[in-house]
């Protein structure tokens, strides 16, 4: 595939990013802060907000599965995107007993294969949940000093 079918294929999805209910979903990902595999399964399967952690999930484990399929060049990916890691960042530590669960071994195998070839991927990996972290924590420290006033 040639460096223009790449930068195609990553502009049309970027323009799905951009779609408004996708824009909505995308918004409520990063407030989503699940610390179990029961809570990420009920929300799931939640009314309100299900379609969205289902729609931002299956969104990025398509796009890696272009990377990983060859119709975008991993590299081009890489350059250009990043939000996938902070997605794949608040599954990953769920990722083992939700494929056992399943039984779906290769559940989200897609985004974690594009983000674990990258040469700094763990490392990336680590640093965007401690990232992740430090944003819910002083979330939360926001959130009680505004209870306590």
């Amino acid at each position: 595939m040639s460096k223009f079918e790449s930068a195609d294929l990553i502009l049309k999805l970027y323009d799905l990013r951009r779609e408004p209910t996708m824009r909505k979903a995308r918004d409520w990902m990063f407030t989503f802060n699940p610390e179990s595999a029961e809570e990420f399964e009920k929300t799931m399967m939640d009314p309100e907000v299900g379609g969205y952690l289902r729609m931002v999930l299956s969104y990025w484990e398509m796009a890696a599965a272009l990377v990983n399929h060859g119709a975008i060049k991993a590299s081009m990916f890489n350059d250009t995107v990043g939000e996938h890691i902070s997605v794949f960042a608040k599954v990953e530590p769920l990722l083992a007993e939700l494929r056992e669960k399943w039984d779906m071994p290769d559940a989200y195998g897609h985004l974690e294969k594009v983000i674990m070839d990258r040469k700094d991927g763990k490392e990336r990996l680590r640093k965007t949940q401690e990232w992740l972290r430090s944003i819910q924590a002083g979330s939360d420290e926001t959130q009680t000093s505004e209870a306590a006033a």
